[in-house]
């Protein structure tokens, strides 16, 4: 288990895919003990099972309530990499909408503006390999940069749930995490570990030479409606 960043009140550790978040006796913050030598570790966000990449991990009670209040107040940016084999509608935008739950596991996206996910996204080409999304989430949604993906016409690879081709994983990262935390600002970012795409050139190529996420040019729009960490 990779520690990213390690600090008196909380860990980041670098998440496989695979990992659940909730399984006492499997899932991330049983395992994060284990191999730490720790104890008493609290989620204070998710990660889907597929999704690998930045989790924060509590010490104790009182730190997991401040990055509840810091995420519910979108202090946490959240910075993700997703490959997808089809070109998107378009290259840049704003995917916004409710969601609703299905049967089979799936979520949908509605047109209803309730109290939408909201998720944010820049797109890379190469040729001959899969595209690149750069995706910022501005709420925290179960699935939900999924099912944006999805909406675009582009299901991330691997993702079966929602129409991809299977592949060796499903393609999504969390990539980085930025916040301030008691007047420190915090920067954590790692890059995949696993993936035959995320390994190939093209793409750890473009990670050598990515945007800095935060200064790139994200599209202006409103995150009043409450959200879940995620």
């Amino acid at each position: 288990m990779e520690v990213l960043f390690e600090h008196n009140d909380f860990i980041v550790v670098h998440k496989l895919p695979g990992v659940t978040m909730h399984d006492r006796e499997t899932g991330i913050v049983r395992q994060c003990e284990q191999a730490l030598n720790l104890t008493g570790l609290h989620l204070v966000h998710r990660l889907d099972d597929v999704t690998s990449g930045c989790l924060i991990l509590a010490r104790h009670p009182e730190c997991a309530a401040i990055f509840e209040h810091l995420f519910r107040e979108h202090r946490v940016q959240k910075y993700y990499l997703a490959l997808v084999d089809k070109k998107p509608k378009k290259k840049q935008g704003t995917v916004k909408g409710d969601m609703k739950n299905r049967r089979n596991g799936q979520h949908i996206l509605l047109k209803s503006q309730q109290n939408p996910a909201i998720t944010q996204f820049f797109s890379y080409g190469f040729a001959d390999a899969p595209r690149i999304m750069l995706i910022k989430p501005l709420s925290g949604k179960t699935h939900q940069i999924r099912v944006a993906m999805k909406s675009l016409g582009s299901p991330i690879a691997g993702d079966t749930l929602y129409g991809a081709t299977p592949d060796d994983r499903t393609y999504l990262h969390a990539w980085g995490l930025q916040f301030s935390y008691h007047g420190d600002d915090i920067s954590v970012f790692c890059r995949p570990q696993s993936g035959r795409h995320f390994l190939a050139p093209a793409f750890t190529g473009w990670l050598n030479k990515a945007p800095v996420p935060d200064e790139l040019n994200w599209p202006k729009t409103s995150t009043a409606a409450p959200v879940s960490p995620q």
